[in-house]
């Protein structure tokens, strides 16, 4: 598929499990079948990091989702959350921002909660900060969709990530991944995530611009590039 082989998307893989009903069990496994499969990261929920890096190969990096799933948090609590995490071992942080202040055209507070979290991590922790681009472009248009990603790039943010698979409105598309790519990058990178369940799903992603996946049908999507 265009060069795309199963090693190298591998490599571009965080393999996810933000299930609510997720036990430490569960992460366990993910980890282990992270390694297995040779993706870049495992993303968890905060209060499974202990578990995910307890179990960690030195060759995985371990993420943590913040503000999951609606992003309407407070920014302290955010950024106290993202600090937790970090403490715990998380080496990445995938916040969600508030999608409502930036459909209210409050680029300001978006901006403000981004940087509270960027704050509390500091340099060395990788930062994500998904915009819900299904959302944004549904209700709000192109232009909100770009603002967001330019107040992210900003304040000092890795990468910029389409969604947290969650909201009812969709997930990620190779359309949003090519505005996005087109706003922020080559400074900022793109995360995928949200729906992509097979390898013609991320093989859309990769040729659109996006430099990461997020997936939880990881070993799927790779059978399906043998």
């Amino acid at each position: 598929m265009g060069g795309w082989t199963r090693e190298r998307v591998a490599g571009l893989v965080d393999h996810t499990l933000l299930k609510p009903e997720a036990g430490e069990g569960d992460v366990e496994a993910l980890v282990e079948e992270a390694e297995a499969l040779g993706v870049y990261a495992a993303c968890v929920s905060p209060s499974m990091v202990p578990a995910a890096v307890r179990m960690r190969p030195f060759s995985t990096k371990i993420a943590a989702v913040v503000g999951f799933p609606s992003g309407k948090h407070l920014p302290a609590v955010k950024a106290h959350e993202a600090a937790l995490a970090v403490a715990a071992g998380a080496d990445e942080i995938d916040m969600v921002i508030d999608v409502g202040a930036a459909l209210a055209g409050d680029i300001d507070a978006v901006r403000a909660d981004i940087a509270a979290v960027r704050a509390a991590i500091g340099e060395r922790t990788l930062l994500k900060v998904i915009v819900e681009s299904a959302a944004l472009l549904e209700l709000g248009g192109r232009d909100v969709l770009v603002d967001t990603c330019l107040a992210a790039k900003a304040v000092g943010a890795e990468y910029v990530k389409t969604s947290t698979g969650f909201h009812p409105l969709g997930g990620a598309s190779a359309g949003a991944v090519e505005i996005m790519v087109a706003a922020v990058g080559p400074q900022v990178e793109v995360k995928a995530s949200g729906g992509i369940r097979t390898a013609a799903d991320a093989i859309a992603m990769l040729d659109a611009g996006a430099t990461r996946l997020g997936l939880s049908a990881t070993r799927a999507v790779l059978d399906d590039l043998d």
